[in-house]
């Protein structure tokens, strides 16, 4: 069964940088895709990055000036780095993978990260 924890969540100042941290439980190459949502509350869970098995990134255009999706295959880790964050920023972070298994998309979810950015 795979597993995402994150980390890196926490309590920030406006202007202020947070960088997620997505360790898996497997070898990232096993997976299609991984990436980051982001689920503020009262509202729906939202794509903020992705990164692809052969590296290719995107990060939705609200956050591009400010967000970046990396990974260190070595420690099957994927990080969102976050600069300049916005009291808007505040959410529940969720890390995701998709793999193919016997031709089904499977997708797996982290139990997510608080991030607050206070005013």
């Amino acid at each position: 069964q795979v597993q995402l924890v994150e980390s890196g969540g926490g309590l920030v100042q406006a202007g202020g940088s947070l960088r997620l941290s997505c360790a898996a439980s497997t070898n990232i190459y096993a997976f299609i895709a991984m990436g980051w949502y982001r689920q503020a509350p009262g509202k729906q869970r939202e794509l903020v990055a992705t990164i692809t098995k052969t590296g290719g990134t995107n990060v939705v255009d609200s956050v591009s000036d400010r967000f970046t999706i990396s990974r260190h295959t070595v420690n099957n880790t994927v990080i969102l780095q976050m600069n300049s964050l916005k009291p808007e920023d505040t959410a529940v972070y969720y890390c995701n993978a998709r793999r193919l298994v016997l031709g089904d998309m499977n997708s797996y979810w982290g139990q997510g990260t608080q991030v607050t950015v206070s005013s």
